[in-house]
C-alpha cells in the first residue's frame, strides 16, 4: 500500500509541475477544471445524491465554474484582481461557517445534513479553490507561488502526522477525525512556519515582509486542517471512508484536494488584502 501511495504521489506531482510550467493559462484553466469536475463527481456521492441528482450537480458545478470565470474577467492572460477579491471574501466567510459546523458536529448536521445543502457545500468548496489557484498561476512567479502553497499545506500535513503519531494524546476533533490531535496541529503549524521562513530567507527576503508572510502562513496552515476536517465530517455523516477510488493508495480526488480547497482561497484573500505581489 505504501509503495502504491508513493508511486501515485510522484506521478501526480510530475503531472502538476508539467501543467503549471508548460501549459498556457487557458489550458491550465481547463486542466484544473477537469480535476475539479472529477472531484465534484465524488462530492455528489458525499452529498448522498442519486444518479439523476449527481448529473444535475455536475451541470450546476460546470455552470458555477463558467460563472466564476466570467465574473473574474478571465481572459487568455489571466484574471482581474478586483473581481477575484469578492469571490475570495465569500470563500473566507464560508470557511468561517464551516468551522462552526465542524466544531458543532454531530449536532450541526441538522443544519447541513440534507442533500441539497451538502451539494451547495460542494460548490463552495471547489469553485473558489479553482479560481484561487488560477489567480496564483497568473502572477509573475505564478507556478512557484502555487508550488509554495502546495508545499506549505504538505508541510502542515506531514508535521502533524509525525508529531501526532509520536506525542498526540489529546484529540483535536474526536467525533470528526479521531486520528487528529492537538499536538499534531501544533506540530504541523510549526513545520509550515519553518518552511515559510526558509523560503523567505532563500527567495523573498528583499520582497516580502516576514511578519506578514508568517501571519498568512499560520492562517493558511490552520485553514488547511479545517478543509480536511470538513471532508472527514461529511464522509462520516455519509458513512464512507474515501471519497473515491481513482487515485490508488490515496482514495479519490477530494481526498487530496480537501486541504487545498480551503487553503487556496484564504491564501489568495490574504495576498490581495496585503497588496502583494
Amino acid at each position: 500500500m505504501l509503495k502504491q501511495r508513493v508511486v501515485t504521489a510522484v506521478i501526480m506531482a510530475l503531472l502538476l509541475l508539467a501543467a503549471l510550467f508548460a501549459l498556457p493559462f487557458p489550458g491550465l484553466a481547463v486542466a484544473f477544471g477537469v480535476v475539479v469536475l472529477l472531484a465534484g463527481w465524488e462530492w455528489s456521492n458525499l452529498a448522498g445524491l442519486e444518479r439523476a441528482g449527481r448529473l444535475l450537480f455536475m451541470v450546476l458545478l460546470g455552470g458555477a465554474l463558467a460563472a466564476a470565470a466570467l465574473w473574474s474577467g478571465m481572459s487568455a492572460t489571466g484574471l482581474v484582481a478586483e473581481q477575484v477579491l469578492p469571490v475570495m471574501g465569500l470563500a473566507g466567510a464560508w470557511w468561517a461557517l464551516a468551522l462552526l459546523w465542524v466544531q458543532g458536529y454531530p449536532g450541526s448536521a441538522g443544519l447541513w445534513g440534507s442533500r441539497p445543502v451538502r451539494a451547495v457545500m460542494g460548490l463552495l468548496v471547489l469553485v473558489p479553490a479553482w479560481l484561487a489557484l488560477l489567480w496564483l498561476r497568473q502572477l509573475p512567479q505564478g507556478p512557484w507561488m502555487v508550488v509554495f502553497l502546495l508545499a506549505l499545506v504538505a508541510a502542515a500535513d506531514i508535521g502533524a502526522y509525525f508529531t501526532g503519531r509520536a506525542w498526540g494524546r489529546a484529540k483535536l476533533a474526536p467525533r470528526v477525525s479521531p486520528g487528529k490531535s492537538w499536538v499534531g496541529l501544533w506540530g504541523g503549524l510549526a513545520s509550515s512556519v519553518l518552511f515559510a521562513v526558509a523560503v523567505w530567507w532563500w527567495a523573498w527576503r528583499d520582497q516580502v515582509p516576514l511578519a506578514g508572510l508568517l501571519a498568512l502562513t499560520v492562517v493558511v496552515a490552520l485553514v488547511s486542517v479545517l478543509g480536511d476536517l470538513l471532508e472527514s465530517m461529511v464522509k462520516r455523516h455519509r458513512g464512507i471512508k474515501d471519497s473515491g477510488v481513482l487515485l490508488p493508495g490515496h482514495g479519490g480526488f477530494m481526498d487530496r484536494l480537501d486541504s487545498i480547497s480551503a487553503a487556496a482561497p484564504v491564501f489568495v484573500l490574504g495576498l490581495l488584502l496585503m497588496g502583494w505581489p
